[in-house]
């Protein structure tokens, strides 16, 4: 990668304007703030068996205008860092663009709240807790908040509506203030907010009754994580590693980002490799399995893409499309999930990351990028361009 920025000047590129600085961000997050190991456990390292399938260049994707784009065009235009694409437990397509290396963790960004979901949901159906408690029952602080008025499913679903120390809702601003909670750096001249998550969260106050209404936002996550402390009595980190991490054979550990009094961003700051998603993935795919070990059960691995509950929203809008968008996605357990024909369901994180898992295609699909966010650069339909290369893969 060429001019590539100084960290000490990433203060000065808020809002990412130039893919360089984005990506100097998702590559570099544990030398920002501090953070916390997700142990990969003693075990080596499983097999990602490759089997290239070289006929994927020869594609051609619809590009964001209606435009005819080749897959490394499609890449180009969506900033992309790395893209694995497993069919068939075969990893058929591994590639890294800008510098970007294969062992470096990558910032996952909102990712991540669904490897938290998956987590929540293995628990739940544990009985470790109820879904329908109410939050300020298990974490005590937040009672009076709209995150402890809720029931933790209303967390996992996007269900509360609030709004953060008096102030009227705006999504794009909520997320600038998280920032600026999690990292001094990001604070403006004379900042005198919350310098830690649960502070912020005590300052939301509910503007509607919970369950009523779908509305993305990092608070639900953030309070969810809590209530997984509570509940488990250790960190974020500690317990993704031991339910999941240290159990499907990654390469390298992955990590956190941590607050002023050391808890996890749980919402967005987890970075791991391409490799080690693509076998989060696999394992989501078969079932919730790594051959003949279970790591996940089959009935909260099979169940995301249909267990959106009555009374929630069932079509939903992404929440980078426009306005006048039609709501067309499902929300469940904090995974996004298309309504295609093929079941798939996905993490995503705003600078392009993907973790797509399409069990009727066989397919498992990881896009690791550092896209600007702006009104005036079009996002890539980074979703048909997978549906293609599953269903080219499958004829």
């Amino acid at each position: 990668m060429t001019g590539i920025p100084s960290l000490a000047d990433l203060v000065w590129a808020r809002g990412y304007t130039d893919p360089a600085w984005a990506r100097r961000h998702t590559t570099s997050g544990r030398e920002l703030v501090p953070s916390r190991s997700v142990w990969r456990g003693l075990d080596g390292a499983s097999a990602l068996p490759a089997a290239p399938a070289g006929a994927l260049d020869d594609l051609t994707f619809t590009g964001p205008h209606g435009q005819s784009l080749t897959l490394t065009e499609l890449l180009s235009r969506a900033e992309t860092d790395a893209l694995l694409v497993m069919h068939r437990g075969l990893l058929v397509h591994e590639e890294y663009l800008h510098g970007y290396e294969p062992h470096v963790p990558h910032f996952n960004a909102s990712a991540a709240k669904s490897y938290l979901g998956l987590v929540a949901a293995v628990l739940a159906h544990e009985g470790h807790f109820d879904r329908g408690t109410q939050v300020a029952k298990i974490v005590l602080e937040l009672a009076g908040t709209a995150f402890g008025d809720a029931q933790v499913d209303h967390l996992l679903h996007m269900g509360t509506q609030m709004s953060y120390a008096g102030r009227p809702y705006d999504k794009a601003l909520e997320a600038q203030r998280y920032f600026a909670v999690l990292a001094p750096q990001l604070r403006p001249y004379g900042y005198t907010g919350p310098t830690t998550i649960r502070e912020h969260l005590a300052t939301a106050r509910a503007t509607a009754e919970p369950g009523a209404e779908f509305r993305y936002e990092n608070g639900n996550v953030e309070a969810l994580a809590e209530v997984l402390r509570r509940v488990t009595g250790t960190t974020t980190s500690a317990l993704l590693s031991e339910m999941i991490w240290s159990r499907i054979g990654a390469e390298e550990d992955a990590y956190y980002l941590l607050d002023a009094e050391g808890s996890e961003a749980a919402c967005g700051g987890f970075s791991a490799t391409a490799r080690d998603l693509a076998r989060l993935g696999e394992m989501i795919r078969c079932g919730g399995a790594i051959g003949d070990r279970q790591i996940v059960p089959d009935a909260v691995a099979s169940t995301i893409v249909s267990g959106v509950p009555d009374g929630y929203p069932h079509r939903v809008r992404f929440p980078a499309a426009p306005p006048e968008a039609p709501a067309t996605l499902s929300y469940h357990d904090l995974w996004w999930i298309p309504n295609d024909p093929y079941g798939s369901f996905m993490a995503s994180g705003i600078h392009g990351q993907r973790l797509f898992i399409s069990p009727a295609l066989d397919l498992v699909i990881v896009h690791y990028a550092s896209q600007v966010i702006s009104p005036s650069v079009p996002q890539i339909p980074l979703v048909q361009a997978f549906l293609k290369i599953g269903t080219h893969l499958c004829g």
